[in-house]
């Protein structure tokens, strides 16, 4: 059966009204396009259901029947959507957002500061967890979605890049390589590194770079935070390579930031579940995110300004 909500609205004007012209005047349509959809609308019904005469129209009595509770039915499809279009419009809700804590720390507090001045209405709740905890949160629907480095499997992820972020070199200022300013990945061959673990998302993208350019170097620690990472360099454990949005480091420490060539980036991307539609609150927030992606990349391109130089 192919009804349209526009042939049930006719109708229901006509059948009020007891005429085709006053019916196409309140609703907006030619007296033949009202004749049209009235006809329509009997023949997928397969009943008449308006008596027509030169001078006036009558309702028959199966159309006295069927116009009684169109009008109850319509009454009510209307409400429900004057209520979703309000629902829309108010943004209200709660957005439960999963990132790492380095994102946390250097990402988030922009998205929800924006959040609060553009929907005050909309709650964004900030899940702060290793990347693999944000992934399964996201497939699972636990959260409606996350903000983690490009992940290895992406079947079951909707994806989009949201910035770019680069990797440097972190020692104490009495090391041999912190008399370069930039120093080339195999020149890091054989040193001792201290680098986080494998529940972050870049991990498996730093042994990549370092086997590519043949920097075969021991992990003498590997660590859950980039801070505990920063105070175990600065004890002179090892030297560490960390992505730019983990900076700035401790004040006062003895470490520095060294560049490394040929340049190497990670992606920071925006993932939800494939084939999943957010709520309207959550795809507010996803396209704020979107919007912001400009002004986060200035953000990962500040956080390591003013740190790699000489000391």
């Amino acid at each position: 059966m192919n009804i349209s909500l526009r042939q049930l609205q006719v109708f229901r004007a006509v059948a009020r009204l007891r005429s085709f012209s006053r019916a196409g005047d309140e609703i907006g349509l030619t007296q033949p396009a009202v004749s049209r959809c009235v006809r329509e609308l009997e023949a997928e019904l397969g009943m008449r259901l308006l008596d027509r005469t030169t001078r006036e129209v009558e309702l028959t009595a199966a159309g006295l029947r069927f116009a009684g509770q169109l009008g109850r039915q319509l009454d009510e499809l209307q409400l429900l959507l004057e209520e979703a279009r309000k629902e829309g419009e108010q943004a209200h809700g709660t957005v439960h957002i999963a990132s790492s804590p380095t994102l946390s720390a250097s990402l988030m507090p922009a998205l929800l500061a924006h959040c609060a001045q553009q929907y005050p209405h909309i709650r964004p709740v900030l899940h702060d967890q290793v990347q693999r905890l944000n992934i399964d949160s996201v497939r699972s629907g636990e959260v409606d979605f996350g903000i983690v480095v490009e992940p290895d499997a992406m079947d079951e992820l909707e994806c989009q890049p949201l910035l770019d972020d680069g990797f440097w070199l972190i020692c104490r200022d009495d090391h041999p390589l912190a008399d370069k300013s930039t120093l080339n990945w195999a020149e890091l061959d054989g040193q001792p590194l201290v680098l986080l673990d494998y529940n972050s998302g870049s991990r498996p993208i730093i042994d990549r770079i370092l086997a590519s350019h043949g920097a075969h170097c021991p992990v003498v620690q590997q660590l859950g935070h980039s801070s505990s990472v920063f105070q175990m360099v600065q004890a002179g454990i090892g030297i560490s390579v960390s992505p730019g949005l983990a900076l700035p480091l401790p004040a006062g420490s003895r470490l520095v930031v060294r560049a490394l060539v040929p340049e190497q980036r990670r992606t920071i991307m925006l993932i939800r579940r494939r084939q999943r539609s957010l709520s309207p609150v959550a795809e507010r927030l996803w396209q704020l995110a979107m919007q912001l992606g400009p002004q986060l990349q200035e953000i990962a391109s500040a956080s390591h300004a003013g740190h790699a130089v000489l000391a």
